[in-house]
This record gives structure tokens, sequence and C-alpha cells, in this order.
């Protein structure tokens, strides 16, 4: 078995023990006798061989024998950081550039630390070549398991070449294992605050947005195996909320005992702002329900329910549809809390009084946050002020992060550095973060409108879309091959997979053009040519007739070979899916992921084009030879995309 190996396990001890015995013969006691010298030499050299193969095979037993997909530019920082840091001891915290190689006649990796170590040590006063950097750096290279060579080219660039059968066994590990995360240095408790649309009006596309990017971002931090709390803090409280009671009382005075028939919100909303702006005694009423409802009086507390209850089952509708789990923890959740955080802000003597407001300003902020109305009232100041409080010592968050547009960008900035004036956390401990979007544009690059100029409604925009795909995969005649119940799946699937993926493969803080015709386009990058490209690799494997018994037994008994030129680019390429990853973690910019599953299918057709899978006899069409490590290759690519779909919230089908 490949992986047979693992079952050697150098001991620990083992080396601990060497390494002690060769620090001891450095400073030998007798070298009177020159014998006596070369002996001790001759047993120092012997120990250092025996400690560097320990040293390889334990690595190499904590890398094959793991579940876990290894990062290899990880690793390969490891390996080079070492090197840095033994080339230069004089330089504290040198630079480590480790990245792949953009030409594979360049090698696999490249390490560009030389060229900037020259400059700093310039800095000190020392004048060094780059290039003997670079050749100091390799010389300093540890015994590893992963570099066949390296190369220093032009000024100092290393190139680095991975070793084949390295990258074999990563792929059989992950071909027995399955797309695992790499391991976790902590468990870490994520909040993601997203969607958040208002009660009583309808999802637009901007809440599309925030909605698409959070449960994206959500679903990365669960697969790489932190806590996530999702969050929508939906806007339920406030001094609308009197006008739409009053509204309620007047139109369905028996709302207290027969449910209200509101089928339309949107319009029942539109009615009473129009009251509220006319109607000198509605707006008076209006006031006095706002009062009695922050009064918690029963019958207040039923109509806003009430009104809550039926945009909840609109929001609902869309979510569904776009496959959403989330926890409602809307504004009014953090009513009694504000009151202790204006309390803390005022007993810090953080709160200034302004016009009858009591703010609070941020040394190095542009505007103050208001926290207390000059009526007394609270504000958004407020309760997000209170959400963040809740949230580091209640929840527990180790990182919180906002998705909202970008024009609330300056708001957080404030919000945080309020609370981390007032010391509710120290932004090197706890990851706090806006992560906003650009607006979504027509195809004429203005703002999304309907054609009479109303914010397009959310549930109208995806009964488009199920409607465009169901066209498209009849211009394809999938009807005709295909059961109504696979149809209706592949239409769901093309549907919101395409609108999905078209949020998201744009770099989520520029704006964004809506385009159906682009979006259910099946060339280029976009969901429909990637879900066509997948569903085609799966059925490569059963047109051939292999099950999934065969393919997991020659998982672990056949070495992926990487000969070809195709085989090697397209293996490296599925094994670069941890490091993607963790630069989405760090910049949490999710179209790197889907330019990544773009590469993928790309460099799969490449070499499936060049490397036969299957042999045929031209003229039966019957199967006559099967090259398993490339059926293989073809499987750990489908594995890898099946995982990089379920980030993106993207449910592909078996047949489209």
């Amino acid at each position: 078995l490949l992986l047979s190996f693992c079952f050697y396990q150098p001991d620990e001890r083992e080396i601990q023990s060497l390494s002690a015995e060769i620090e001891s013969l450095k400073n030998p006691q007798d070298l009177s006798s020159s014998p006596r010298l070369d002996e001790l030499r001759e047993e120092n050299a012997k120990l250092k061989y025996r400690l560097n193969i320990l040293k390889r095979s334990l690595q190499e037993e904590r890398t094959y024998c793991s579940k876990s997909m290894m990062n290899i530019n990880q690793r390969l920082q490891e390996v080079f950081g070492e090197a840095i840091r033994a080339s230069c001891p004089e330089l504290d915290n040198p630079p480590l550039a480790v990245t792949p190689n953009q030409q594979a006649k360049f090698g696999d990796y490249q390490c560009n630390s030389a060229m900037a170590m020259a400059q700093m040590l310039k800095a000190k006063g020392i004048k060094v070549n780059p290039r003997e950097i670079a050749e100091k750096i390799v010389q300093n290279l540890p015994d590893n398991e992963l570099t066949q060579k390296t190369e220093i080219a032009g000024p100092g660039f290393i190139n680095i070449h991975l070793k084949r059968s390295f990258v074999s066994k990563l792929l059989s590990n992950l071909l027995i294992n399955g797309v695992q995360p790499p391991p976790l240095a902590s468990k870490k408790r994520v909040v993601v605050d997203f969607s958040s649309p208002n009660i009583a009006k309808e999802m637009h596309v901007g809440h599309l947005r925030s909605t698409i990017i959070g449960e994206s971002m959500s679903r990365l931090f669960e697969f790489l195996g932190h806590d996530v709390l999702r969050l929508n803090h939906v806007g339920d409280w406030g001094t609308q909320f009197g006008m739409l009671i009053a509204h309620l009382q007047d139109k369905f005075p028996d709302y207290l005992t027969v449910s209200p028939p509101i089928s339309d919100l949107q319009a029942f909303y539109k009615e009473s702002k129009k009251r509220f702006d006319e109607e000198e005694d509605f707006k008076k009423r209006a006031y006095q329900c706002v009062v009695r409802l922050q009064s918690k009086e029963p019958d207040f507390i039923k109509a806003w329910n009430l009104i809550c209850d039926v945009s909840r089952r609109e929001f609902q509708k869309v979510y569904d549809c776009l496959d959403i789990q989330i926890i409602e923890r809307g504004e009014s959740f953090y009513q009694e809390m504000m009151t202790e955080v204006v309390k803390e802000f005022e007993e810090k003597g953080l709160l200034q009084l302004d016009e009858g407001r009591k703010v609070v300003f941020v040394p190095g902020q542009p505007i103050p946050l208001t926290v207390v109305k000059s009526d007394g009232g609270y504000t958004y100041d407020t309760s997000d002020l209170a959400a963040i409080r809740q949230r580091i010592f209640d929840e527990k968050a180790d990182v919180i992060i906002y998705v909202t547009d970008s024009g609330q960008g300056t708001h957080f900035q404030v919000v945080f550095a309020a609370a981390q004036m007032i010391g509710w956390y120290d932004p090197q401990v706890t990851r706090v973060e806006h992560a906003g979007f650009g607006v979504v544009l027509g195809e004429d690059k203005k703002k999304f409108k309907t054609r009479s100029g109303d914010t397009v409604r959310l549930m109208d925009l995806l009964e488009e879309g199920l409607k465009r795909s169901m066209d498209k995969l009849k211009e394809k005649e999938r009807d005709k091959v295909l059961s109504q119940e696979e149809l209706i799946k592949a239409q769901r699937s093309v549907a919101f997979g395409c609108i999905k993926y078209a949020d998201l493969s744009h770099n989520r803080i520029n704006d964004y053009v809506f385009s159906f015709d682009k979006m259910l386009d099946d060339r280029g990058n976009t969901a429909a040519y990637l879900l066509y490209a997948f569903t085609r690799i799966r059925s490569i494997a059963r047109l051939a007739n292999i099950d999934e018994a065969t393919l997991r037994k020659a998982a672990e008994t056949t070495e992926v070979i990487l000969d070809h030129d195709k085989e090697w680019k397209l293996g490296k390429c599925i094994l670069r899916f941890p490091e993607i990853l963790q630069k989405i973690l760090d910049d949490l910019l999710l179209h790197t992921l889907c330019d990544y599953l773009y590469e993928l299918a790309t460099t799969f057709t490449e070499f499936y084009d060049s490397c036969y899978c299957v042999e045929k006899d031209r003229q039966t069409g019957e199967v006559v030879k099967v090259n398993m490590w490339r059926m293989l290759l073809c499987e750990a690519t489908a594995a890898v995309m099946a995982k990089g779909f379920d980030i993106l919230g993207i449910n592909p089908v078996q047949r489209m």
C-alpha cells in the first residue's frame, strides 16, 4: 500500500537524545590526541546523518499519515523560513516570500526573499549581493520531504521544483480521505452579521449581495473547523412601527382576535407612510403607538409581532431559494442592553453633550457617535455598540464580520474604534472587520432598478432566474434526456448557482453589473460553465462502467503517475486548494475561490484533451483500456470542485 510506511514511527525521544549527544560532542573534554579528535568527528557526522534521517521520516509520517490536506505554500514557508533565519541571523523578522511560479519552466514555486533581505542589510550598512544571499539560503535549506531541487535565477530568485512522488502521495491522501481542511491551530468562535433586511420592507438586490457573501464566508469558516454563528440583524424596531401599528388598528380593528390578511406588506408600508406625511392626527397617534410599544404594552407587542411575522414569511421564501441558514437577532434584541452601554460610556467619562444629544468622540475618527438623541431615544449607533458588546462578552466571539454595503464603512470604523477605546476588545486578540461591498448595477451601468424606477424585488429576480434557466436547459434539449424531477433540480441548480456565482466571482469591493445573459452563458468564468464541466467530469467514470467501490480500491492501491506535463500541472492545481482558502481567510475576498475553480476546470480540460483516461475501440466503442491513475485525477478534480461549490453555496446535480 502507498501509505504502508506510515507504520514506521520514529521516536521523538530518540531525536532528542541524538541532538543532546551531538551537542556534547561539539565540546569534547579530552582533545589531546589527534586520533581521538578524528574519531569524535566521525562519530558526530554519523549521528548528524542519523538525526536528519529520523527528522525527515518524522516529517513524512506527519505529512502522509494525516487526513488533512497540506498547504504546500505554508510548508515551503516553514522550510525556507528556517533557511532564511540561518542565513541572516543578524536580521530581525526577515521577509519570507514564497509564491506559486507562473511559468512551469521556472519550477513550481519561487522564493523572492533575497532581494528584500539585501535592502534590509543595506539599511544596516552591510552591502551584500542578493544572489549571494540566495545561495546562502539554498545552502541552509533543511532536509525536507517536498523539494526536488532549487535553482537561483536572475538577481536572486530561488526557483523551487517539487518532488513528483511527494505530490503523488498527497493526491492519494486526498482520494482516500476526501477533501479535508488543513490542521486547525485553534478553533475560533466566529460571528458573521449579514443579510439584515428591514421589517415591512421588501428585500432588494443590496440584501442579495449581503446574503450571498455572508453565507459563503460562514461556510468557509465552518469548513475550516470554526464555530460559526450567523446573525440576521434585521431592522425590527424604531419609530416606523408607530405608523404601521396605527394603520393596522384602523384597517384591521379586530387584529387581536383575527389574523390580518396582509399579503403585500410593501403596499401596507407605503399607505401608512402616506398617512403619516399627510394626516396630522394620524402622525400624533403614530408617535403615541411608538411610546406604548416601547413600554411593552401587550396589545402593541402583539401588533408588532404580527407585522414582523408577515415580513419573516417573505424573507424565508428568499432564504429557502438560496439555501440560507441564519438566526434572526434584530435591533429589538439589544433594547435592554442599550441602557447599560450608555451608562458604561458615561461612567468612564467618554460621553459629551452636544446640542442636547449625548455623543462619543473617538480620537482620530471623522465623526462622533450619537448614543442618545435630544428626545432621549436611542439610535443605530447605540444598537450597534450594544450588539458588538454582546457579541464580544456573551457570545465570546474571537472573530466578528459585518457584511454590509461599503457606504456603511465609516460608521463601522467609528463603532469599532469606540469599542476599542472603551476597552471591550484588543484588535491583536479579537478580529473585528467590516466586509463591505459595492452596489449592483443594471446593464445600463446605473443603479439596478425596474423600468418604472422602483427597487427590484428579490423574489421577482429569483423567479426570473428560474424562468431563464429553464429556457436555457430547453434550448440545450435537456428536457428530452432528463426526467421531470431531474430537470427541476437542474433548473434550480443553474438559476440560483448562477446568481450566487455572478456575485461572488466579482471582487466584492467593486460595483458589479447584473446580467442574466452573462451569468447563464456556459462559456467563460460562469457557474453555468463550471456546473456543466463538473457534470462532465463526474460522468467519465460512469461512462467507463467504473463504480465507486473500484475507484476507492484504486485510490488505496494505484500510484497517481504524473509523468505527462498536463498530469503534473493538474495535480499541482488540485493541491493548491488549501492555499486559496487561507488567502480568503486573510482578506475575505471570495472571488479568489471562483478564479481558482475556473482555473481548475480549464486545467482539467487541457489534461483531458491531451491524456486518455479511457481508451475505446474505434469500431465498436467498447472500452479496451482504463488508465486508472488518470481516472483518479478526474476524481480528485471533482472532489475539490464539489467542496469549492459547497463553500460558495452552489448545489451541483449529477445530471444536467
